[in-house]
């Protein structure tokens, strides 16, 4: 069973990491990834056919441009026959990038398909790999919301890689193809004055050069805060949406505290740091406008302003101006890709920043340096399970003051077959026990021996129903097939939940539809059919109705071979299992506690203090 964690402070640092890593790094732990994948093979194939027919398609398209010559010559010359015999060759060459525009459009689909399934499946897999979810939800900033990042984020990264991919790779292709075209056209312009004729090598180029730069630089000059603003706005919206979904989840709770009215204030509070960031987005995208826009209705008119002299001079047949005109085009559209697609590119180093983040946090999670006051773990003898000088603490860091507690019995050896109950001094919190014995809490000093960790079983306060099938929640986490159907039915009978074998299979939201005494009756059928040697509860009993207290301490009287530790207080378990009873001792009172503290940060003028310990003040 899933072991549940309480939240606990950032000691790591995990939200600040890799805002400083540079985009190329970025990118280079992304293609590793993708390079690691199952899709690998996918993607190069779709890269390698795009790459093709952009090429192909280029080529076309300086067709077409060529043509632009003997058509418009030919209705200079009003010859009705070149005019018609050149509508036939356009209705090829059209027909040709009509084809080639279809097969590039499902490349492309294709290649963002493959592109997400390689991205979200190694998401998924960096985040479900062991402990590393547990952790992260307790590591700062990073680990808040991980579905917004593991499903609209990679979603919106692998749509936007590959519409810009492809984008930078035929526009560059575009402009090499027709760079050759317009330089060759410009040889052919002489400019005439004061009676001195004179040619610019590469005119025309230098002039889309020239334009499309001047473009560029005040794109770059007035969007530069779409990259930041675009990164608040994805965070933000993440917020949201789960102060929604938190909100829908417990809204039975919600509504019976008549707390309606205050959770309608928090989440207005989130929808307006929602709008606060998309109204200076709309402010610095407006801006961006005017560049964009401006620029895009002038090169109607640029190019023939700029070969007008050319064509006057007759350097420049008509349908040669024309050519000229459509290879500017081409040149200007290649090299203002960047202007053009600035607001993409900036949502794209965004999501792109926000998912190589949750990505370097996952990675760098197991190689995090250990915290000061750290547990040892280790294997124990066959058949038991030691806990030698083992203290627990809450400390994260050298200089933290926080409660600990220790067993008070000392060095505690416990053998197979044995039954435990652990109470634990008013203020303890118990629950650390149970997630230290899990590996999922290490803070404090000693050393835990434990059995393999395939003879156990953990059993949280609260469990967890995942969703699918009642089938598929009872064989949690082994597959709905590990138990065959009788064996399945016996478990549910014996725990109560025999009237819903009929709808064993029925996908369903379990973990509302059932109770909380009927989620740990679940529980407690998963216990039955797997037969763990070494079963660890924490305070499973608790809060549930007597009977099912007298139930559910009956079935664990069945395991008879089985070595049961439970942590909390019940009496229903203490008189079925006539358990060793352990005990849990804080390791500073309350009042030492104070003292502590106040000793920690003394005024500024105080005479250090030469007062003895206490002796049975246990050292930390």
């Amino acid at each position: 069973m899933a072991v549940e964690t309480q939240a606990k402070p950032n000691i790591g640092g995990a939200d600040q990491v890799g805002y400083d890593l540079s985009v190329l790094y970025r990118l280079r732990m992304m293609v590793s990834a993708f390079w690691n994948s199952a899709v690998r093979v996918k993607i190069i194939s779709l890269t390698i056919a795009l790459f093709a027919i952009i090429l192909v398609t280029a080529y076309v398209q300086v067709l077409l441009n060529n043509w632009n010559a003997p058509f418009y010559d030919s209705l200079a010359r009003r010859d009705t026959g070149a005019f018609f015999h050149q509508l036939g060759i356009f209705g090829i060459i059209a027909g040709s990038l009509l084809v080639l525009n279809v097969v590039q459009a499902w490349l492309n689909q294709m290649a963002a398909l493959y592109m997400r399934e390689g991205l979200a499946r190694d998401l998924v897999d960096q985040w479900l790999q062991a402990k590393r979810a547990l952790r992260l939800a307790s590591s700062g900033l990073i680990g808040v919301n991980p579905d917004q990042r593991l499903h609209e984020d990679a979603r919106n990264l692998a749509e936007s890689t590959t519409g810009l991919a492809i984008g930078l790779v035929q526009a560059t292709i575009l402009l090499l193809s027709f760079i050759g075209v317009l330089w060759e056209l410009s040889s052919g312009m002489v400019f005439n004055f004061k009676g001195m004729s004179f040619a610019i090598p590469g005119y025309m180029v230098w002039a889309a050069i020239l334009y499309a730069g001047s473009a560029s630089f005040l794109s770059q000059f007035v969007g530069r805060r779409l990259v930041r603003l675009n990164a608040d706005r994805y965070s933000k919206e993440a917020e949201l949406r789960f102060a929604l979904m938190h909100a829908n989840e417990h809204m039975p709770a919600i509504t019976i505290a008549g707390g309606e009215e205050n959770e309608r204030r928090r989440i207005n509070v989130d929808i307006s740091a929602v709008l606060a960031v998309i109204r200076q987005l709309a402010i610095a995208n407006t801006n961006l406008t005017w560049v964009s826009a401006g620029y895009g209705w002038l090169v109607l008119i640029i190019p023939i302003l700029v070969a007008a002299p050319a064509y006057f001079s007759g350097g420049l047949t008509f349908g040669q101006l024309m050519v000229a005109v459509g290879a500017f085009n081409q040149v200007n559209s290649a090299l203002r890709w960047y202007v053009a697609n600035f607001g993409p590119i900036a949502e794209w180093r965004a999501t792109l920043m926000r998912v190589t983040d949750f990505r370097q946090a996952l990675t760098e999670m197991d190689d995090g340096a250990d915290m000061p006051h750290t547990i040892a773990f280790d294997q124990a003898a066959p058949g038991t399970m030691v806990w030698t000088d083992m203290e627990i603490s809450t400390k994260t860091s050298e200089d933290a003051i926080e409660n600990g507690f220790r067993i008070r019995e000392g060095t505690v050896t416990i053998t197979a077959g044995e039954h435990i109950m652990i109470n634990g001094d008013h203020g303890v919190n118990r629950r650390l026990l149970f997630q230290s014995l899990a590996h999922q809490w290490n803070c404090g000093s000693g050393t835990i021996s434990l059995p393999p960790m395939e003879d156990m079983l953990f059993m949280p306060h609260t469990p967890y129903v995942p969703g699918g099938t009642l089938r598929e929640a009872i064989c949690f986490p082994e597959d709905r097939d590990a138990y065959d159907d009788a064996a399945v039915e016996a478990a549910m009978d014996k725990v109560g939940l025999g009237r819903l074998k009929s709808r064993l299979d029925t996908q369903a939201r379990w973990d509302r539809l059932l109770d909380n005494d009927e989620q740990k009756a679940v529980s407690f059928a998963h216990l039955l059919l797997s037969k763990p040697k070494w079963i660890i509860l924490d305070e499973v009993m608790e809060g549930l109705e007597p009977d099912m207290q007298a139930k559910f301490s009956a079935l664990l009287t069945e395991f008879t071979d089985a070595t049961v530790v439970y942590i909390g207080r019940s009496d229903a378990y203490l008189q079925a299992m006539s358990p060793r009873v352990l005990h849990l001792q804080a390791l500073v009172s309350p009042e030492e506690h104070e003292e502590v503290v106040a000793a920690a940060v003394p005024p500024a003028a105080a005479v250090p203090d030469a007062t003895p310990k206490k002796a049975n003040a246990p050292s930390r």
